[in-house]
């Protein structure tokens, strides 16, 4: 029971509380601490320092206000320097392949994603049928020219035989001439008597017969004439024919040809769907050649284009690749925002009109061909920066 009583005075359990006095309860704090020890047995404790007095809070926030200080100025400095957008992407020709003539495949020399070169062949169709046509087409073309020929001699002949009636006119004319003379002196003969009735008889003869020599002779040169009309006109047809026949056997080549497609420029096979054995028809979607070289098309807020001009240096990022710039420039801007261009341009003159900024596209050119490993293709995506202060 001592040993539960000196306990309890060591810790205060129990403890009566204390007797009342006159005075203060500042007087009862000095003599006894809040936990109920005496000055002789609290602990020792410093007053508490504001949180601004504490190296460990202060040094962390003022770091981080003048980071954030900091980059907004740097933010601030660079976007007044620097224009850049996300809507960005590699741009570059792709040449679609479709074939002219149909047929069936008989070579396939491409495969997917081979880079192949202007002037090479790429697949073949069936020529069989084609060159039949241009053999058909070169016989036309012969039989054509031989008409030619035959016309050409038969206006000749004809012009010759003008050339001999018109020669028979000018005889009979000579002729009818001097027998009309002849006539009209025998007859101012014939009241002397020295011309026998016999003779003037004669003479009427001769002048009627040779006139009417000379009227026949108009009637066959007149003919001889019509003859050349119709075998220059003969002639006419017989050359537009030729021209004709020439015409189908340059389409029945190029048909020929046509078997043979071959690239028009140097790029690579992409999103190939022929395969050897297929039945084309003309127009199918063959395959596409991309060019490698490209540029980049940036659709830049209208606002950003304040001081953007053409020759400004441009910085590329691409975002296959992070980490690697690539050079460029400012080469053109289109007239005209892509919206306008769409199947549905926008019609803002009906309706209730909400004020959108609008985008245009910007042409920016790489000052060096970007490098083969980086395997840039259009449709990937980019951030330009141009530099415009």
């Amino acid at each position: 029971m001592a040993d539960q009583e000196q306990r309890a005075e060591k810790t205060g359990v129990g403890k009566a509380a204390p007797p009342e006095s006159n005075g203060s309860a500042d007087e009862y704090r000095e003599g006894e601490g809040a936990s109920g020890h005496s000055d002789e047995t609290a602990p020792d404790r410093p007053p508490g320092k504001p949180f601004y007095k504490r190296p460990v809070v202060m040094i962390p926030l003022v770091v981080g206000a003048l980071a954030a200080v900091g980059g907004g100025v740097g933010y601030w400095l660079y976007s007044r320097q620097y224009e850049t957008t996300d809507d960005a992407f590699i741009d570059g020709h792709v040449v679609q392949m479709n074939p002219k003539v149909s047929g069936y495949v008989v070579k396939l020399l491409v495969t997917d994603n081979q880079l192949v070169h202007a002037g090479d062949l790429l697949l073949e169709i069936d020529p069989r049928d084609y060159q039949a046509a241009l053999d058909q087409a070169r016989a036309a073309e012969e039989a054509a020219r031989a008409k030619v020929d035959q016309s050409v001699a038969q206006l000749s002949q004809s012009e010759a035989a003008l050339r001999s009636a018109q020669a028979n006119v000018t005889a009979s004319e000579a002729t009818a001439k001097n027998n009309a003379e002849n006539l009209a002196r025998l007859e101012k003969l014939r009241s002397s008597s020295a011309v026998s009735p016999q003779e003037l008889d004669a003479a009427i003869a001769q002048a009627k017969s040779s006139a009417a020599q000379v009227t026949a002779a108009k009637a066959q040169a007149a003919e001889a004439a019509a003859v050349v009309t119709t075998n220059r006109y003969q002639l006419a047809t017989a050359k537009a024919q030729a021209d004709q026949a020439v015409a189908q056997t340059r389409q029945a080549e190029l048909n020929l040809s046509y078997t043979r497609l071959t690239a028009p420029i140097t790029g690579r096979v992409t999103n190939r769907t022929v395969e050897l054995g297929n039945y084309l028809q003309p127009g199918t979607a063959l395959f596409a050649l991309v060019d490698p070289n490209v540029w980049v098309t940036a659709n830049y807020k209208e606002t950003q284009l304040t001081h953007m001009k053409v020759g400004q240096p441009v910085t590329v990022t691409v975002d296959a690749f992070p980490g690697r710039k690539l050079p460029a420039h400012v080469d053109s801007f289109q007239r005209g925002t892509g919206a306008r261009f769409t199947l549905l341009p926008p019609e803002n003159a009906t309706g209730n009109y909400v004020k959108v900024v609008q985008r245009v596209p910007v042409k920016l050119v790489f000052d060096q061909p970007p490098p083969d490993d980086m395997m840039l293709g259009p449709g990937m995506s980019v951030v330009p920066s141009v530099k415009v202060r």
